[in-house]
């Protein structure tokens, strides 16, 4: 006698086009509408100036005791805080708007791929602010404190604020995509790209791939190109780890255990 046919969980769930449009369009305003629920509230506090103070902290640690970073454009004042607060909006909303876009490719998955894209999006939000804090709280103080080295008694290290938020917010952009390896590595593993295997020996190119990545991305000192290849070379390591147990908890139900590790 033959076994009955399994029926696929998603048959009969496909939406016309324009629905998918609809349905895009709502969660990108959603996306919209939490970041200004986030502009509004660090606009209420602590407010653009104090976002500004609070990422000046790194660099006035290693100036003047009454140093203080100059405004050179007439402009600088009012669209320097306004970038930052954005920036921060859109940091403080990041794991809404990651929960928009699983929310909007939710219908398409099965249930066991419904498991393995949730706890990547979290995961990933994770890394990004990780990836951020390392930035604010090891690198530049480091960074500026070897740079600070090299400037003469004669010279006046007195930076321009627009210049200052545009290295770091780079900085932050960088390592914050850079913490994402382990969530690539994962992906690439479970949609078969690589194997779990394949990636083991590509370790030693890895190596070489951060290290010239952190080179290009970061300033010119080696500080803060170490802070970045070295991280970038361990989370590689944790990708890795993290592709067998996704692997093994993703897996579909009718699914052979070598399913996406060859």
């Amino acid at each position: 006698m033959a076994a009955p046919e399994t029926r696929d969980e998603l048959e009969g769930s496909e939406q016309p086009f324009v629905a998918h449009l609809i349905e895009l369009r709502d969660r990108l305003l959603y996306a919209v509408y939490g970041i200004g629920a986030a502009v509004a509230l660090l606009a209420l506090w602590p407010g653009p100036s104090r976002l500004i103070d609070w990422i000046a902290v790194p660099i006035r640690a290693h100036m003047p005791p009454d140093a203080k970073l100059i405004a050179v454009g007439v402009f600088t004042p009012f669209f320097i805080p306004l970038k930052v607060l954005f920036l921060g909006a859109v940091l403080l909303a990041l794991p809404w708007i990651m929960y928009q876009v699983w929310a909007f490719v939710a219908p398409g998955l099965y249930r066991h791929e419904k498991r393995f894209a949730l706890p990547l999006i979290v995961f990933g939000s994770l890394l990004a602010y990780l990836g951020i804090a390392f930035v604010q709280f090891f690198v530049l103080d480091r960074m500026f404190a070897f740079i600070q080295k090299f400037t003469p008694e004669s010279v006046a290290a007195t930076p321009d604020i627009a210049s200052y938020v545009e290295s770091i917010l780079g900085l932050y952009i960088a390592f914050g995509l850079a913490f994402q390896v382990p969530i690539v590595v994962v992906l690439l593993v479970k949609v078969g790209m690589v194997s779990v295997a394949q990636l083991q020996s590509f370790r030693a190119y890895f190596i070489v791939v951060a290290f010239v990545v952190a080179a290009i991305v970061t300033p010119p000192d080696v500080i803060s190109q170490l802070a970045l290849a070295v991280p970038m070379c361990i989370l590689y390591e944790v990708g890795i780890w993290a592709a067998r147990v996704f692997l093994k908890g993703t897996r579909a139900p009718d699914a052979s255990p070598e399913d996406g590790t060859a």
